[in-house]
């Protein structure tokens, strides 16, 4: 009878936190920039069960009594940040036996407990496109991550899509990066590069059309291959192409394979967009910039200027987004690229939008982030004032409705600043860098 009685009130425990935990939380009295619609200044933020259900005027929005109240007066409230080209986790993708290896997936080797999660999480970033490095044509697949807390597996981490797939794209790269002269299988030259590419993509469209015809005959079937089969996504439009590209006749480039061959394309760094702003514009092709806030780094790079995003708003192109390429730049302070895009000219609900909506639509996940609105999943993050303050500090992340990140947490402050357990996994600038091998670096 006891153990009945012990059991039952262990169930009866059980159950009475799950409901406290899925009560309401409201945040009240914050400035509220939801990026789609103007700031709230004294606004009501409302999330359930990992979602927002609220977003509004103090004036009009009316309490339940069940709700959790949290009094945010004097902060801010945004979306979480959205990273379209990380290298958190330690990432590693393709080796040095091929230029071009789509079959590779960095879902075999990402890291979810890094360290380099955690810093990000106090950067308030809550959704990062992580890939592997560009010193190939193409290293593999990517994989778009939540930054959620305490992941065991990197399944903890992934996004799904609609059909159960974890969602992702695949990187290319052209320009310096993949060049290594001296012959072999890698070319020596930039239009080697680009005939490389065009080669297996003339290839994915062979596969494809084989696999057409034989129309579900596995009698019929060519041998599977999963390097064709992850160009054909691309082909497809299912798997976006993320295209590391820093001058203005690398970019060109990008952009005449993508014509070609018809694959969803984002243009990742185009360091020297400022260059050929009209025709990116044209082209209506998403562009993701890193805003480099040191000196040094390679040569075709020596032309980026913090007018890329000024110069591509006034040229209307179709979508701007943002980038830490981490970590070449550290992603606690990638708010600091729309500050500086500002400063340069571009306009604050660009480069607002650029952080936070511009990088859903290119990770194909705008319907569930990249803005405070009903339906949404609760990712946002909690600033100390003004996002394009150099005084603003991200106070807290929250992810799914979970707060991921507290500065006020001492453990998590060591994120935030640095100090003994900020790099506890092997992190290091050769680990998480843009380019896996040792035969060049950098982003």
């Amino acid at each position: 009878m006891k153990r009945i009685l012990f059991s039952f009130l262990v169930l009866f425990a059980a159950v009475s936190y799950s409901v406290a935990q899925e009560k309401p939380t409201a945040f009240i009295n914050a400035r509220i920039i939801p990026i789609v619609g103007q700031p709230i200044e004294q606004g009501v933020l409302i999330v359930h069960n990992g979602k927002i259900t609220t977003v509004g005027d103090a004036r009009t929005v009316r309490l339940s009594s069940d709700v959790t109240i949290v009094d945010m007066a004097g902060k801010t409230i945004m979306p979480g940040l959205i990273d379209t080209h990380s290298h958190i986790g330690s990432p590693a993708g393709a080796d040095s036996t091929s230029p071009i290896q789509p079959d590779v997936r960095i879902l075999d080797s990402l890291n979810p407990s890094a360290s380099s999660i955690q810093r990000a999480q106090a950067g308030g970033v809550t959704v990062a496109n992580v890939m592997p490095g560009s010193g190939h044509l193409d290293s593999g697949q990517t994989l778009y991550l939540k930054l959620r807390d305490n992941a065991v597996k990197v399944d903890d981490l992934l996004i799904f899509d609609k059909a159960g797939k974890y969602m992702g794209g695949i990187k290319f790269a052209n320009g310096t990066n993949p060049i290594r002269p001296g012959g072999g299988a890698f070319p020596g030259t930039r239009s080697k590069s680009a005939a490389l590419v065009r080669e297996q993509f003339i290839k994915a469209q062979e596969y494809k059309e084989k696999v057409a015809k034989a129309a579900g005959d596995k009698t019929k079937l060519p041998p599977r291959d999963l390097a064709m089969e992850a160009l054909v996504e691309a082909l497809d439009g299912k798997r976006t192409v993320h295209f590391h590209t820093h001058r203005h006749d690398d970019i060109m480039t990008a952009i005449r394979l993508q014509k070609e061959f018809g694959f969803r394309l984002v243009l990742q760094h185009v360091s020297e967009a400022w260059k050929v702003a009209d025709e990116i514009a044209k082209t209506k092709i998403p562009a993701s910039i890193i805003m480099i806030d040191a000196p040094g780094g390679k040569l075709e790079a020596m032309d980026v200027d913090y007018k890329n995003g000024v110069a591509l708003e006034r040229a209307g192109a179709s979508l701007i987004g943002f980038h830490t390429d981490d970590g070449i730049t550290d992603s606690r302070w990638f708010l600091r690229s729309a500050a500086v895009a500002v400063r340069a000219g571009m306009s604050r609900d660009k480069a607002l939008y650029g952080m936070t909506m511009a990088g859903a639509i290119m990770l194909d996940l705008q319907d569930r982030i990249g803005s405070l609105e009903a339906g949404k999943d609760a990712d946002l993050v909690i600033l100390s004032g003004d996002p394009l303050s150099i005084y603003t500090r991200v106070e807290q992340t929250w992810v799914d409705g979970k707060k991921v990140f507290d500065r006020s947490n001492s453990t998590d402050h060591v994120f935030a600043v640095g100090g003994k357990g900020a790099v506890d996994d092997g992190d290091s600038l050769h680990d998480i860098h843009c380019f896996d091998g040792d035969f060049g670096g950098g982003n």
